[in-house]
């Protein structure tokens, strides 16, 4: 029998016996320390994300694989609730304007995490008190919302279901195209998939929607990642 290990969601995520390649090797010890210590876990997997982030601008074809990689080995993060930590991982787009949007955002990241109701199977994204002028400039008529020391703003709805970018693969859609609020440039036509690797720790695509919804083309955009507090 395989041997397994609870996500922080209550999932359990498979981990083989004998781990394929280096990739595979390295989550299966990640989920083996989360049994006895999942900070430390977390915080690897943390580092793990951002390491392979910053290899996109240097050795594009395999940091993206490789994160693909760790994508297909987790479970959707059905079970996530509350307040997230957020960063945003690596462009994907092309390797051009990748590495102009990665010098930018080196410099300035209004993006901070995501909140999430597992609830009512919604949430919104947190941003940095310094977006809220840019927002205006982009979008004059949407007005965000304050929370203490961020800004909130475009609201989404949440659902299980196969990956646009990955039809195998079960994953927890982040959709806003069913919020009447959110700008219809740009925002309405993000689609963000999330899955959790190790206990706390969830690895997201963002998703370029073309097309009609409901038959729709979807191209990757960057990959990001979240966390939550674990014990």
């Amino acid at each position: 029998m395989e041997p397994t290990t609870t996500t922080g969601n209550g999932q359990a995520a498979t981990t083989n016996a004998e781990p394929k390649g280096p990739t595979e090797q390295r989550l299966y010890d990640l989920r083996t320390l989360a049994k006895g210590d999942p900070a430390a876990s977390q915080a690897e997997a943390w580092q793990w994300f951002q390491d392979a982030g910053k290899r996109i601008g240097s050795d594009r074809d395999e940091a993206i694989a490789e994160l693909n990689e760790l994508f297909n080995a987790g479970t959707p993060s059905e079970g996530i609730d509350g307040q997230t930590e957020g960063i945003l991982v690596g462009f994907t787009m092309h390797s051009i304007p990748d590495r102009a949007l990665a010098l930018v955002t080196s410099a300035w990241m209004p993006w901070a995490g995501k909140r999430f109701d597992a609830e009512s199977s919604t949430g919104d994204n947190l941003l940095a008190k310094s977006a809220k002028w840019p927002s205006k400039l982009l979008w004059p008529r949407y007005g965000t919302k304050d929370a203490g020391d961020n800004l909130v703003a475009f609201d989404f709805t949440t659902r299980v279901e196969r990956g646009a970018d990955d039809p195998d693969l079960d994953v927890l859609v982040i959709d806003y195209a069913p919020v009447s609020s959110n700008p219809r440039v740009i925002i309405k036509s993000i689609r963000d998939e999330l899955v959790e690797v190790v206990p706390g720790t969830h690895l997201g695509k963002m998703l370029w929607r073309s097309g009609p919804y409901e038959d729709a083309d979807y191209s990757l955009l960057a990959f990001f990642a979240l966390k939550t507090p674990v014990a």
